[in-house]
């Protein structure tokens, strides 16, 4: 715990001390000093909004053309639905999902920055090795593969690392915290310090709204993202059309854009680095017009 508390209390003064954040994608510094809006792909038939699902490479081709054309800056490919009681997914299955469809989008887009949704570190071997995948985006922080951080090291590549408790099929069996942020940053810490020891640079981290947590949990998340900072690494929120937005308001997922927007929103004015969306546009006007609130934007009147 003492590693823990010193690490935070390290990075805390490089974050106040006003260093820029970037991380690297293959030699490239992608900045952070503006959000960034990452673009859900789904190749799955069961995801909680159907609008992102897709499954022919036309379809996953004319989305991603589409998210990119509305300024996507991070395309994100997964194959495996995490939505509770979600069915289970084989790795051959989501193997045979995700890695032909980054292909098509790395080939017909080379300068799209990717990343691969995934919890199995040998389909993000794969996706980075021989796809064209950048990121890695773990739902289970680690926690599903003991391969995962050693993986990470060796590709050095972005790492996103999410909080989640439990699993996909238990996750919202009651969850209880004894502190929310305060067990979220503990877990966060020691994971941190995992990789951190082992040589990983870029590590962006994200609470995991709806991932074993109930709706109040989830909004007092958003409420208090700025604790996150103690941290001084990038803050990744997915909030798009989430049951905190759609139970709240009494609509269904398809109906929740407007309230997507206003929570995106929240998230960015709470420090959110990058907000992870299936309506890239919209999100893109979000940034612009809080990065506006927050000061004036060069060239606008």
């Amino acid at each position: 715990m003492f590693l823990i508390k010193s690490l935070l209390s390290e990075i805390k003064e490089k974050r106040l001390s006003g260093k820029p954040k970037y991380i690297n994608i293959r030699g490239k510094l992608l900045d952070l000093g503006v959000p960034r809006v990452m673009g859900i792909i789904n190749i799955t038939p069961d995801s909680f909004y159907e609008g992102s699902r897709v499954s022919s490479d036309d379809d996953i081709l004319k989305l991603a053309a589409s998210m990119i054309s509305d300024g996507a800056d991070i395309i994100d490919v997964g194959g495996y639905s995490s939505r509770p009681n979600a069915d289970d997914v084989s790795p051959e299955e989501e193997k045979k999902r995700v890695l032909g469809a980054i292909k098509i989008i790395s080939r017909n887009f080379p300068e799209a920055v990717i990343s691969i949704d995934t919890f199995r570190s040998d389909i993000a071997f794969e996706a980075v090795t021989h796809c064209g995948a950048h990121i890695i985006n773990d739902i289970s922080g680690g926690e599903a593969d003991d391969k995962m951080f050693s993986l990470v090291r060796e590709l050095n590549v972005p790492y996103i690392m999410m909080h989640m408790k439990g699993n996909p099929g238990t996750m919202q069996e009651d969850p209880v915290y004894e502190d929310l942020i305060s067990d979220i940053l503990k877990w966060f810490g020691s994971r941190i310090v995992a990789l951190q020891s082992v040589g990983v640079k870029d590590i962006i981290l994200d609470p995991g709204i709806g991932f074993g947590k109930t709706i109040n949990h989830n909004f007092e998340i958003l409420r208090r993202l700025g604790d996150f900072a103690v941290t001084g690494l990038p803050l990744l929120v997915g909030v798009s059309r989430k049951s905190m937005i759609w139970k709240t308001l009494g609509l269904t997922p398809g109906e929740a854009l407007n309230g997507t927007t206003v929570l995106n929103s929240a998230a960015l004015l709470g420090g959110a680095d990058i907000i992870r969306v299936h309506d890239v546009k919209e999100a893109k006007e979000a940034v612009k017009l809080v990065q506006r609130l927050k000061g004036p934007v060069t060239g606008v009147e």
